[in-house]
């Protein structure tokens, strides 16, 4: 639209131009080729009757002069005034004369040149002509001024009517030449955008996802160049997207086929590990420690494969809900007591069958653990949760006739989170501090809970309190309806 535009203005004000300019000059040729005319004709006229004139002239004589002169004119349009030291007739009996003005009058009387002026006479332009009527001198002959003075008026019918046809042969030609502007610029626009519309089809099919579009290069011109450029981007893009999803795809495998592997053994060295913690106080010292030290590493080992095999699920999309419809406040006090943390953690949960929603218990119980013992390894006492009823969900499914939201926070007094560790809490393996090497946990178990809270189609924030300590809330959606189908995870 913006090139139609331009090409329109451009064209139209290039087509006023050249008819103004055309148009003045042709006016200026017609009505001076008209005025030399009449000019002409009048000269003629008075030097042909002048020497019948009888000197110094009666009013009878000068009416008779002004008669014969407006005759030069067949279609008798002239109208002739003629003046001798105040005496003034007119070729017509009665003709006031308006026409005449007063700069054509002082010109005539300053000087023998013929004058002229255009005026406006009844409506219309008239060619206003004045002159005087001189004599041969004596000496040399020099003219000599006769005292007669001749006015002459004349409509410029025919010479209008030529001005109006240019104005409207004008007219008439900018109307083409804008329809061909037009064209031209729909010409121009459709060859400079349609490769730019493909160009941005392109990319927005790049965006979506479709690394193998391409572009159909034509020409040797920028925008073949552009699109050619696209193209290498495009595809360079898609084999740098398709070895980064291979060794995603390869290390996915990786991890999953090491902790698979990793169960059974650490299964049968969970095993021994039981039996030597009983045996533990009939050894030495020494041996007790180190039977002691290999069954905490066994379980710390046996938690990390299980919550990489969880990731794992994860990553290979495999992890499904298990829904149940259940009393949320006894899900959250079953895992505190199932943890031996019911007199290590402070609660402010409802009554009994005053929250209930369909959730993944197990899931649940996930991340209440990881969210409770984060607190407890990391933060300071007293660590509380707390159960609420939170605002109604603002986008309710249609085959959900009832949905509310649900909101657990975990907090503590300890030293609460850095601000520049704020954004990454939830990152697998990430660490605070990069010489720590060895944690108690396995470092995923906030990962595992963002993902089962994801899951519920929930949301999981991390942030500090103004009175210290951080807080981790948990917002939940609550289905209470049969709909949602469990799977087996």
């Amino acid at each position: 639209m913006r090139l139609v535009v331009a090409f329109g203005l451009v064209a139209a004000l290039a087509t006023m131009t050249t008819g103004a300019l055309a148009f003045r000059e042709a006016r200026n040729g017609v009505l001076k080729q008209s005025q030399d005319t009449v000019i002409a004709q009048l000269r003629a006229q008075v030097g042909r009757l002048a020497p019948d004139l009888a000197y110094p002239p009666s009013r009878q004589s000068l009416r008779r002069f002004a008669v014969d002169v407006a005759r030069a004119e067949p279609a008798a349009t002239w109208r002739v005034l003629v003046r001798y030291k105040g005496i003034s007739e007119t070729s017509a009996p009665g003709d006031p004369f308006d026409a005449l003005t007063p700069a054509v009058r002082e010109a005539v009387d300053a000087s023998q040149a013929t004058v002229f002026q255009r005026v406006r006479d009844g409506g219309r332009t008239s060619l206003l002509v004045g002159m005087s009527v001189v004599f041969a001198g004596p000496t040399r002959g020099v003219p000599v001024l006769s005292g007669v003075q001749v006015f002459l008026t004349v409509p410029q019918t025919g010479e209008q009517a030529s001005v109006d046809a240019l104005v409207t042969a004008v007219e008439r030609a900018m109307v083409p030449a804008l329809g061909a502007a037009v064209l031209l610029a729909l010409f121009a626009a459709r060859g400079v955008l349609r490769p730019v519309r493909a160009l941005r089809r392109a990319t927005r099919s790049i965006a979506e996802g479709h690394l193998d579009t391409r572009l159909d290069v034509n020409g040797s011109d920028e925008l073949a160049d552009l699109s050619h450029t696209f193209n290498e981007t495009a595809a360079a893009l898609e084999q740098s997207v398709a070895e980064l999803r291979a060794m995603e795809a390869r290390a996915r495998r990786f991890v999953a086929d090491v902790s698979h592997e990793l169960r059974t053994p650490l299964a049968a060295m969970s095993a021994v590990t039981d039996v030597l913690d009983e045996e533990a106080g009939h050894l030495d010292p020494d041996t007790a420690t180190a039977v002691r030290l290999i069954s905490e590493e066994t379980v710390k080992l046996a938690r990390l494969v299980e919550d990489l095999m969880e990731v794992s699920r994860f990553d290979a999309g495999a992890a499904v809900l298990h829904l149940d419809e259940i009393d949320l406040a006894e899900s959250i006090r079953r895992t505190l007591a199932s943890r031996g943390w019911s007199d290590e953690v402070e609660t402010a949960l409802p009554g009994p069958d005053a929250l209930r929603g369909r959730v993944d218990p197990r899931r649940l119980d996930v991340v209440v653990a990881n969210l409770v013992g984060n607190a407890l390894r990391h933060g300071a006492r007293p660590v509380r949760i707390r159960l609420s009823a939170g605002v109604p969900a603002k986008e309710v499914p249609a085959d959900v006739p009832a949905a509310a939201s649900v909101i657990v926070e975990v907090t503590d007094s300890g030293p609460g989170i850095p601000a520049d560790v704020l954004p990454y809490v939830f990152e697998r393996f990430y660490k605070s501090d990069s010489a720590r090497t060895r944690t108690e946990g396995s470092g995923l178990g906030l990962s595992i809970t963002e993902e089962n809270v994801r899951m519920h189609g929930g949301t999981i924030r991390a942030a500090n309190r103004a009175e210290g300590g951080a807080v981790f809330t948990v917002e939940l959606p609550l289905r209470r309806d049969e709909s949602e189908s469990g799977g087996s995870s």
